[in-house]
């Protein structure tokens, strides 16, 4: 139904796109496609309306994801929405680049209205403690030893989780200082604070093993294999399950972390410019963000500059 699908693919490949990112391009474009063989739409006549009734279909428990053999039971967010409808974008672009017949510009594709949540961070003393507790809550002390420094990594650096699970041994050096290949293949350092030195040192005291990757899953502990690492959904599923026996009701997750970083920087009185470079953004305005974030923050410069601050 799509034509030159293996020719975008490639052509993702060679401008130096990730293959998650390829991967989950291909798993977007193949929803697209069995939408339009159900409903027996040929690409090159779709329209505003076949293109209305694709996000209503989104939209419902009625879709079907590539593989499964019955409905999901629950509803795409919008932002899912949204990246799903930008992919279909890029590959119309795509075609108007190489001459092909396309059915519609991508401009005519327009995105769903997202909500703008309130950004949440929760207060620091829950995140010192979610980050303390697989040192007490993991019965396996290698296993709190390995996640207490991952942990104290993600809140010391502000990297990425994704960053972290690929994290190789040969990053790692005596300066605390950690060269990152982050998303888009941008390059940059982030930076170890003594206290995550300290428990990242710990856990290769105990750490055996000849994988090239940082963090390891407990059965490779002592494995000759090169390759393994832990999962992003393994970690994420510890900070879930160590939130909710702490009782910490502002939702925390990887990226929580990574939030916090920057929020608490700010606050402390971190130049906005400093913090772009240690996350990793391209523009300072994604940044600003996670500055103006924190109701604290707010408050603070509220009662700091409001000309009439005095009685």
């Amino acid at each position: 139904m799509l034509k030159h699908i293996d020719d975008y693919l490639l052509y993702l490949q060679t401008n130096n796109y990730s293959e998650e990112t390829i991967y989950n391009y291909e798993r977007d474009l193949l929803i697209f496609e069995n939408y339009l063989k159900d409903n027996k739409i040929i690409f090159e006549h779709l329209n505003k309306k076949d293109i209305e009734m694709f996000k209503a279909y989104l939209s419902s428990r009625d879709r079907k994801t590539p593989g499964a053999l019955s409905p999901t039971e629950y509803k795409l967010l919008a932002r899912s929405i949204n990246r799903i409808l930008s992919v279909i974008r890029s590959y119309i672009r795509y075609l108007i680049d190489m001459d092909c017949k396309y059915p519609l510009a991508p401009e005519a594709i327009k995105l769903v209205k997202t909500v703008k949540k309130h950004a949440q961070v929760a207060e620091l003393d829950d995140l010192v403690k979610l980050i303390e507790s697989p040192t007490e809550l993991e019965k396996n002390k290698i296993i709190g030893l390995r996640n207490r420094a991952m942990l104290e990594l993600l809140f010391s650096t502000g990297m990425r989780i994704s960053e972290l699970v690929n994290l190789k041994m040969i990053q790692i050096d005596n300066s605390g200082k950690i060269f990152i290949l982050g998303k888009g293949k941008k390059e940059r350092f982030v930076y170890m604070t003594p206290r995550a030195f300290k428990y990242l040192n710990n856990y290769l005291k105990i750490r055996q093993n000849n994988s090239k990757y940082l963090f390891i899953p407990y059965r490779g502990l002592n494995s000759s294999v090169v390759d393994k690492k832990i999962s992003p959904n393994y970690l994420q599923m510890k900070i879930k399950q160590y939130r909710e026996i702490l009782h910490i009701n502002v939702p925390t997750s990887a990226h929580s972390l990574r939030h916090g970083f920057a929020t608490y920087l700010a606050e402390s009185g971190a130049n906005p410019a400093a913090i772009q470079i240690l996350l990793g953004h391209e523009s300072l305005d994604t940044t600003t963000r996670y500055v103006h974030a924190s109701d604290r923050y707010a408050e603070k410069t509220h009662h700091k500059f409001h000309p009439l601050k005095n009685d």
